[in-house]
């Protein structure tokens, strides 16, 4: 299975309010940026966006390093909320439906097909490539 590390993050200009989200691909010597941006959204929702749109361009199943600096995210994986979640209706426990609920699933479809492991960095930190991903974000608000 092909190796492939990749750098997200999503951000948001109030919240909700205009966001953006940026991701970078690498594999082997190959190094690929992504970035996108919505009007009106949440940072969360920026979030999980730039682990999707960076996992679905990946053209056969990989395995993959995913870097976030989202708890949310991360945090939904390894502790195993998404797990929870699912066998509980897509309540949390509050008993609350779950946010962003179709981006979870679309989320849980491509770990499905990629075997992911996911690693929290440090955001607005001394990580290179968080912080371009971040500025590709950023960047993405402004355009639009």
């Amino acid at each position: 299975m092909k190796k492939v590390t990749i750098y997200t993050d999503g951000a948001c200009s109030g919240n909700p309010g205009p966001g953006g989200w940026g991701a970078i691909l690498i594999y082997e010597e190959n190094k690929k940026e992504i970035s996108g941006n919505s009007s009106q959204t949440t940072n969360n929702i920026m979030e999980m966006t730039a682990v999707i749109e960076a996992l679905k361009l990946l053209k056969y199943p990989c395995e993959v390093e995913l870097y976030s600096d989202s708890a949310y995210v991360v945090d939904a994986f390894n502790k195993k909320w998404v797990e929870s979640w699912q066998k509980n209706s897509w309540k949390n426990s509050k008993k609350e439906e779950v946010k962003n609920k179709e981006l979870w699933e679309a989320l849980i479809k491509l770990t499905n097909i990629h075997t992911v492991e996911f690693i929290k960095v440090k955001g607005h930190s001394d990580d290179e490539l968080n912080n371009r991903c971040d500025e590709l974000a950023r960047n993405a608000i402004n355009n639009l």
